[in-house]
């Protein structure tokens, strides 16, 4: 009979109530399947076993065959240490405990064979080796363990309750005896066979416990491969399900608001990029399938106008539109850039944000309901019960990534005339859900994260645009910087000074806002050069006024911290100064570069720092200086920060990965996804009999494991 791995841990032998509870709480074993996909950390290499003459003073890791033949106790400064000498036919060692003498003495027996294993100190002429790992020479003959010792992850509660690394592979060796090594497959003969794969008993086997460096490899690459393989198959199947599933609105036809702004109004010819991804959206809409795709762009990159002339096809098939951004500043921004298009097209577009007021709320919410109302913009407030659509056609997101799940599956639940509690139940047809991003997203990541949506990519720059050049300075340069500033500043041109804003320093940082405000006031005095100033403690009001002088170009210089960092827009701004620098993340310092360079004028970004740097300041710092590629940028953060981080926590569900690193296993990914893609191509259900074991693979996983959790 078969052992059930979803059976509770608490019965494996050697383990019971108390360990269970322990392997629960600290690393998340529930059943023999998890135990099993506990992968280790590293090995180490015990091929290999040395003679005590063999020793070098080089403290490694090593192992002996010797036996103990005596103890003693030597007094040290505190309490004593125990020293027992090891003796093989070459010569003696001193093996040392400096705790749990009595156990030792009791357990440990004289004159019997045992393989020692541990660091190795030279002190007084002789070789050392505190608390050894020791196992008699005839138990470590019998067992399973192998060539190369696992050492699993573990926790400092694990450890002091006895659960050390030995104990771990002593309980999993015990699932290996009672499942007799034999595990369900799990990938078809197929892949199998086309990858030159071990089969999954093997690669299990050889995971825990590896024979050698070659079967080791073998084993990591099946295991990585199945892995990536059930994520991208998941994700894919997502898509094809909300495709076929979902029912979407028909836009029909492109009409007269979309025919009239491009032959008229649009302002500048678009890039290629941009009338592909346009071409892309307008098939989704007219696909009769729910549109859920990402518009992947670099600051600057036009996606505002592909997103205002996505929102026209609605308008041309007579539903509204809605624009949700995260923040007020760049939903004030988002309005005043499409109310000039929409009043030469008389389109009523309103803006609602946390600072409307009642009355303006109240119309809003009329004219919606009424259908008068042909595009909103707005916060988090339009996802208000009391915010409701006569018929919302098409949603658009920015910078999705700052809202969370539920939040944005409420945008959702307000197509055409339904309320959110009855949405699901009438089976009725949400609107099409267009995301933006600015922060350019690995590759890698995308093809995980957002595995289940269909990427769009605007990946060149208008014409005109000049690329922004990025220099590093130190503090001892900054009276040249200013120097620098005051001829931008003759020329015409403004500038942003930003200082970082992190929340525990709060203080420190208003310091030194303040302090720098202070020397930009000495050095660049009124009545001949106006500052504004913009910090997270100001009232609303007070940012505001500050922002409009700025864009008004009444003042020459904004000191401000971070909150510039998504959507402020004046062409005029040429140079953009990062005090601090090495004290914020690659991706902010693009999305802060990304300030200026939107006028036709060559401009700067100066990224000041002190002398004191970490290494990974300096990768950030010399990444920046040279490339202006937001996707290049974004490979290197991954590489600095790991996904969970890039991806923030509502993205970072995906990343839970067992075995596989998204970063090193890029190409075993590629892989995955294409082979995931090719299989359901050709067997969308799963149902010839040669992907039997992956339709059976994938019902276990949505059972037991929830692989719903991948997915954000």
């Amino acid at each position: 009979m078969s052992v059930n791995l979803q059976t509770p841990i608490d019965y494996l032998k050697g383990v019971g109530p108390n360990r269970a509870e322990l392997l629960r709480k600290e690393l998340g074993i529930h059943t023999y399947q998890d135990l099993i996909n506990l992968f280790p950390n590293r090995y180490l290499d015990r091929t290999t076993y040395y003679k005590i003459n063999q020793l070098q003073q080089n403290s490694a890791e090593v192992q002996v065959i010797g036996q103990i033949i005596k103890f003693e106790e030597v007094a040290q400064k505190r309490g004593k240490r125990l020293v027992a000498t090891f003796q093989d036919d070459t010569g003696t060692m001193e093996l040392v405990w400096f705790r749990g003498h009595k156990w030792i003495r009791e357990n440990l027996k004289r004159n019997t064979p045992y393989v020692v294993f541990g660091k190795t100190n030279w002190f007084n002429g002789k070789f050392s080796m505190p608390h050894p790992d020791m196992e008699l020479l005839k138990d470590h003959e019998k067992s399973l363990q192998s060539a190369m010792q696992p050492i699993y992850p573990s926790t400092e509660k694990l450890t002091n309750k006895g659960i050390s690394n030995r104990v771990l592979i002593k309980i999993i060796q015990q699932l290996f005896t009672e499942t007799k090594g034999q595990f369900t497959e799990t990938l078809s003969p197929e892949l199998l066979e086309n990858l030159h794969l071990v089969s999954k008993s093997q690669a299990l086997f050889n995971v825990h416990f590896p024979q050698n460096q070659e079967l080791l490899t073998k084993a990591q690459y099946r295991l990585k491969f199945e892995e990536l393989f059930y994520i991208q198959l998941q994700l894919i199947l997502k898509n094809l399900i909300h495709k076929s599933k979902i029912k979407g609105l028909p836009f029909h036809h492109v009409g007269d608001y979309f025919n009239t702004f491009f032959n008229t109004h649009l302002p500048f010819e678009l890039t290629q990029a941009q009338k592909r991804v346009l071409k892309e959206i307008r098939t989704d809409l007219g696909s009769q399938a729910q549109m859920n795709r990402l518009l992947q762009g670099d600051v600057g990159s036009g996606k505002t106008i592909v997103a205002f002339m996505s929102m026209l096809m609605a308008l041309d098939n007579g539903f509204q539109a809605c624009l949700m951004a995260p923040t007020e500043i760049l939903s004030v921004q988002h309005y005043n850039g499409l109310i000039e298009w929409c009043n030469k097209l008389n389109i009523s577009i309103k803006i609602l944000t946390g600072s409307s007021n009642t009355s303006e709320r109240k119309e809003i919410h009329e004219n919606l309901e009424n259908g008068q109302l042909q595009i909103l913009i707005g916060t988090h407030a339009l996802l208000e019960d009391t915010v409701k659509f006569k018929n919302l056609g098409l949603a658009i997101i920015d910078e999705q990534h700052r809202f969370g799940v539920a939040q944005r599956s409420k945008l959702w639940h307000k197509g055409p005339n339904q309320n959110p509690e009855k949405a699901l139940a009438q089976n009725a047809v949400p609107p099409h859900i267009l995301i933006m991003t600015a922060t350019p997203i690995p590759r890698t990541l995308a093809m995980s994260v957002y595995g289940d949506l269909d990427i769009s990519l605007i990946d060149e720059l208008p014409p005109g645009r000049q690329a922004i050049k990025t220099v590093h300075r130190y503090d001892k340069n900054r009276l040249k910087v200013f120097r620098f500033i005051r001829d931008e500043i003759e020329k015409g041109r403004q500038i942003y000074v930003v200082y970082p804003l992190i929340q525990e320093s709060e203080k420190m940082d208003y310091k030194d806002l303040m302090d720098g405000y202070a020397s930009i006031e000495r050095d660049f005095p009124k009545p001949k050069y106006q500052i504004s100033i913009v910090h997270g403690k100001m009232k609303a009001a007070d940012k505001d006024y500050e922002m409009q002088r700025f864009v008004k170009g009444e003042t020459q210089i904004m000191v401000a911290t971070t909150v510039i960092e998504v959507g402020v827009n004046v062409p005029n701004a040429s140079v953009m100064v990062i005090e601090s620098a090495e004290r914020f993340g690659l991706s902010q310092l693009h999305q802060l570069r990304g300030r200026v360079g939107r006028g036709a004028e060559q401009s700067y970004c100066i990224l000041m720092t002190s002398h004191k740097l970490s290494n990974d300041s300096k990768t950030r710092l010399e990444t920046m200086v040279r490339t202006n590629d937001g996707f290049e940028i974004a490979e290197v953060d991954l590489k600095l920060r790991g996904p969970g981080d890039i991806m923030g926590t509502q993205q970072s569900g995906v990343l839970n990965l067992k075995i596989a690193d998204l970063i090193k296993d890029n190409d075993i990914l590629k892989s995955a996804r294409y082979y995931a893609k090719q299989i359901l191509n050709n067997d969308p259900s799963l149902s010839s009999p040669s992907n039997k074991a992956i339709l059976n693979t994938y019902r276990q996983m949505a059972k037991y494991r929830n692989i719903w959790n991948y997915i954000s």
